[in-house]
């Protein structure tokens, strides 16, 4: 049975001083679903989360949301966490998410429901500054969410987090495609997010070296090991 894919890139390259970031990427996430995007550190995961974001312009390649050509008015539909959340220490949960409101021009409710979803309804009057890192990751999710996103990009979200804030992420992660919103969950650390993806795609050196549903007993990590010994192999002959 065909697919229905939210996001589909086709040969997306990101060169930096002809460099290859990414090298002919052609991924495709299907529609409600948590699709894990793993690789080595310098694999070319966030220059890829970036250009679908916006944040950079792709030297080549195409990038399709929702079934038509990406523009930047598909950004109203996309929310994000890629690296450190955009937190204002001086500020509260609510007034932090007041000012992304306030820019966007939505309505104070999203504040509540948001808070409500990431489990941040009573931090009240407490100044982020003083959050945990795991409540600091959750307020960033929950400005993600503002805009009703029909995609969440979140780029290694477990950084720094103890076993606790880990385990109550996961959880977080995995509601969402209930909610009618698609994941794309960047990452390195295969233990943390084997049991919540069910899509993977794995890059190496810029190139992606498998792609595919997981299977219950699918062994992530020999996967995950094959295309970087196959890619580093690859890279070898052509030097």
């Amino acid at each position: 049975m065909q697919k229905d894919y939210l996001l589909v890139t086709q040969e997306l390259t990101k060169t930096f001083k002809k460099e290859y970031a990414v090298d002919a990427l052609s991924i495709s996430v299907p529609k409600n679903h948590i699709y894990g995007l793993l690789g080595a550190n310098g694999a070319g995961k966030s220059t890829t989360l970036k250009m679908i974001t916006g944040l950079l312009k792709p030297t080549s390649g195409e990038i399709n949301f929702d079934g038509h050509p990406w523009s930047r008015n598909d950004l109203k539909n996309i929310g994000a966490l890629i690296e450190q959340p955009p937190i204002y220490g001086n500020l509260t949960a609510h007034e932090n998410l007041k000012v992304h409101t306030t820019l966007l021009g939505l309505p104070d409710h999203r504040i509540f429901e948001v808070l409500e979803t990431v489990d941040l309804t009573n931090t009240e009057k407490k100044q982020a500054k003083h959050f945990s890192m795991g409540m600091k990751q959750r307020l960033g999710i929950a400005t993600a969410l503002l805009n009703h996103p029909k995609l969440l990009i979140l780029d290694e979200p477990t950084n720094g987090l103890d076993p606790i804030g880990i385990r109550d992420l996961r959880k977080l992660i995995k509601s969402f495609p209930e909610q009618g919103i698609t994941v794309i969950l960047s990452s390195h650390v295969l233990s943390e997010v084997e049991q919540v993806i069910d899509y993977v795609g794995i890059m190496s050196h810029g190139i992606l070296g498998y792609q595919g549903e997981i299977n219950e007993n699918e062994d992530l990590e020999t996967l995950f090991m094959n295309v970087a010994d196959k890619n580093n192999e690859k890279r070898s002959i052509a030097r």
